[in-house]
């Protein structure tokens, strides 16, 4: 991943050892009780029958939707990037099939989506216009971002939800769901020792600046759920945005009992290791900061995307290197 994308990822960021959304064909229920009515951000949606013919138009929503068992026909671009099959966590659902491409992060290309005569249309973890919707309506049911959140800013749990409601699995997402919470439940019993230690997750976007991500980042709660706790004073910082944004003079904010640099590329973490004012840190100084590639393994990636899917993948390699 380029540090461009890294930075990319960055402005959009607003489970038992069964590995739950590994293999969802083998568990996945029959789609049931159509028709169903799908409420979202631009009211309700009418889907009359089981939809085979997907088109996904969210930077993350094929996860939810391969994780319930459907390979879509249609997906975006992410800057340039295909993340549709670029993840391994997601790679083997795809089971060779190749999506169509129709758009690029909130530009659709409506000739192509419709060329490919979808039943479904979803865009959960999307920017999508009201007017883009009603065109979109135009082609097939389209199911739109979650009620209550902003763009880009829904949990993964509720686009988890809204996509099994769409395709009538509710019961394999609600089941998904809760085996993930129950792995992390496990994994915090099985660590106490991340209980009430503080945690700061960073992001290096440039020499000597860095984003510290809010406490409702996703990334941060993934953290807190296995233990760990954010510090006021980064809570304090962040107020009502998703990071805080600083400059190395400000670097005492992340000296905290554990602390997770997300790297764009094999420099980055030359590069804080290099920072004078970091060098200074006890966190420095101890060993107790952590650095996630996006990329090889794309581990950092894994928790950005945090889906269904991802979670798991990033629990696997993050909690042993938290646990050191």
């Amino acid at each position: 991943m380029t540090a461009a994308l890294a930075a990319a990822v960055l402005a959009l960021t607003a489970c038992g050892d069964s590995k739950p959304a590994s293999d969802p064909q083998s568990s996945a229920s029959a789609a049931t009780g159509f028709p169903v009515s799908v409420q979202h951000k631009y009211g309700t949606t009418e889907i009359a029958a089981a939809p085979t013919r997907v088109v996904t138009l969210g930077l993350s929503d094929q996860d939810p939707v391969l994780a319930l068992g459907v390979v879509p026909v249609g997906a975006i671009d992410w800057f340039l990037e295909r993340p549709y099959g670029k993840w391994p966590w997601a790679q083997p659902l795809w089971a060779g099939k190749t999506p169509e491409i129709v758009g690029e992060r909130d530009e659709y290309n409506l000739e192509k989506v419709a060329a490919l005569k979808p039943d479904l249309i979803i865009g959960l973890y999307s920017g999508m216009s009201k007017d883009q919707y009603d065109k979109l309506s135009k082609i097939a049911p389209t199911v739109a971002q979650p009620v209550g959140f902003d763009d880009y800013a829904a949990p993964w749990q509720d686009m988890t939800r809204l996509a099994g409601k769409a395709l009538g699995k509710e019961a394999k997402a609600n089941e998904l769901i809760a085996a993930i919470d129950a792995r992390l439940a496990k994994l915090a019993a099985e660590h106490p020792d991340f209980a009430g230690k503080s945690v700061a997750v960073v992001e290096p976007y440039e020499p000597g600046k860095y984003a510290i991500f809010a406490p409702n980042d996703p990334k941060v709660v993934l953290l807190t759920k296995l233990g760990f706790t954010v510090p006021k004073a980064i809570v304090d910082a962040a107020g009502k945005e998703y990071a805080a944004e600083i400059g190395s003079e400000q670097l005492s904010l992340v000296e905290v009992d554990k602390l997770v640099f997300l790297t764009a590329d094999a420099s980055t973490e030359s590069t804080v290791k290099a920072d004078k004012v970091y060098s200074t840190l006890k966190v420095a100084k101890e060993n107790r900061a952590v650095f996630l590639p996006y990329e090889e393994p794309p581990l950092g990636a894994a928790l950005s995307f945090s889906t269904v899917l991802s979670i798991p993948y990033a629990l696997d390699q993050l909690v042993p290197l938290l646990s050191k």
